[in-house]
């Protein structure tokens, strides 16, 4: 024999022969707790659930359930304008040591770096076209800074004008310097085709002028360090000593004649024999 227990009792069956209304007032059995309510298990393939006999909620704790609710979910951030439509080799500039570095490792590439503002109605008309010139042009490198977040790097470079472009390539350094619209786009065409092609440019990329490292390096405002060796005055003997060694070891400069390097050697050794003040 076998007992199925309720609430209030035990109803006595026999063993293997429990019928379905049986079977069925045993699952309830399990589930129901003893008191006001139950909470057990369920007889859902969900899990558990458990139900209670309390009151409902308020509807101000409701409203509040609800917004926890909605703050937990995720909502993606809507694309801002300088956003849409940008291209692998567009980016957004994070600082001025980002702006420094990637234009001294940017090679013999044509770096197009674009000052804009989100506040600035001329920048957002200009957006799409300078997306399209990028599409159609891989090989050039689009910078993007944003004067609100940079303005005290603006400031050291002296931009004050908005939209503002400044092309820079190879050991040329920055090759144009312009602001233009959409009325005056064939300002940026005209720019982007005369320094875009392919050349072959002798020594390293020269990246921002002198002048503009010192500003942003002097700027208390940025964290910049100005990691350039300055260039030194090299006495002329040794300057022809030097590219003479580079030459024998294959280096890019070539020797000059021997009879101009052996007069340029003796003047050299003169002019550093020749004391002060005479």
């Amino acid at each position: 024999m076998a007992k199925v227990l309720y609430a209030s009792g035990s109803v006595a069956a026999p063993c293997g022969e429990m019928g379905a209304a049986s079977a069925a007032a045993a699952a309830l059995a399990e589930s129901v707790a003893m008191g006001g309510g139950y909470r057990g298990k369920s007889s859902f393939p969900a899990g558990r659930m458990a139900v209670s006999d309390r009151q409902p909620l308020p509807r101000s704790l409701k409203a509040a359930a609800v917004a926890q609710m909605n703050g937990n979910l995720t909502i993606g951030k809507a694309m801002r304008w300088w956003e849409k439509g940008t291209q692998p080799n567009m980016r957004e500039v994070q600082s001025a040591q980002d702006l420094a570095d990637t234009l001294l490792n940017a090679g013999d590439k044509l770096v197009v770096v674009d000052f804009f503002s989100p506040g600035c109605g001329g920048c957002r008309a200009l957006h799409p076209k300078i997306a399209q010139f990028a599409e159609r042009n891989p090989e050039v490198l689009f910078l993007q800074v944003n004067y609100e977040q940079h303005k005290s790097m603006c400031y050291s470079l002296h931009v004050h004008v908005l939209p503002f472009f400044r092309f820079y390539r190879g050991a040329q350094g920055r090759v144009s310097s312009f602001s233009c619209t959409n009325a005056t786009i064939k300002k940026f065409k005209d720019a982007l085709a005369k320094h875009s092609p392919d050349r072959c440019s002798l020594g390293p990329a020269r990246g921002l002028e002198e002048s503009e490292l010192m500003a942003l390096a002097s700027n208390r405002d940025l964290e910049f360090t100005y990691g350039g060796d300055k260039p030194t005055l090299v006495p002329i003997a040794k300057a022809i000593k030097m590219e003479a060694a580079a030459a024998g070891a294959g280096g890019p400069w070539l020797p000059l004649p021997q009879a101009a390097a052996q007069q340029y050697l003796n003047q050299g050794s003169q002019n550093s024999l020749t004391p002060s003040g005479r």
